[in-house]
């Protein structure tokens, strides 16, 4: 079976941050923009499409690390396709083992943070994490 994509333009993307950072929301825009939703879902409405367990939903944060996939061909489509795992982390400093383990699977991260609440405690450990 032929891939998609080519294994070379597979990258692995974390969101991490502290919680209501708005990494969810950051995520479902990503999937809305790259086609992969037709509907922005809300956190705030239980909609988000990352944060699947009723838990999740019944509370508006991250409890398990969710993966999903959206495809980029650059803002002109004009590049070859490469295939973004995104993987959300939890920002709840009672989750960060499963932020840990996210980490050891990832090419690159990218931080959210509150521009209001500025840098919190749990977004300075997330940094640390992937070098340890």
């Amino acid at each position: 079976m032929t891939r998609r994509t080519s294994i070379e333009r597979y990258r692995n993307i974390g969101i991490s941050a502290h919680i209501d950072a708005g990494k969810a929301t950051t995520t479902e825009r990503i999937l809305f923009y790259t086609g992969i939703t037709h509907k922005l879902g809300e956190v705030h409405e239980g909609a988000a499409t990352m944060d699947w367990m009723e838990q999740e939903q019944g509370r508006g944060i991250t409890i398990t690390s969710a993966a999903t996939t959206a495809f980029w061909r650059g803002m002109a489509g004009n590049y070859p396709e490469h295939r973004i795992n995104i993987i959300d982390t939890p920002g709840h400093v009672d989750f960060t083992i499963e932020v840990e383990r996210s980490m050891r699977v990832l090419d690159g991260a990218c931080m959210v943070y509150d521009s209001v609440g500025g840098v919190q405690e749990v977004a300075t450990v997330m940094v640390v994490l992937p070098g340890q």
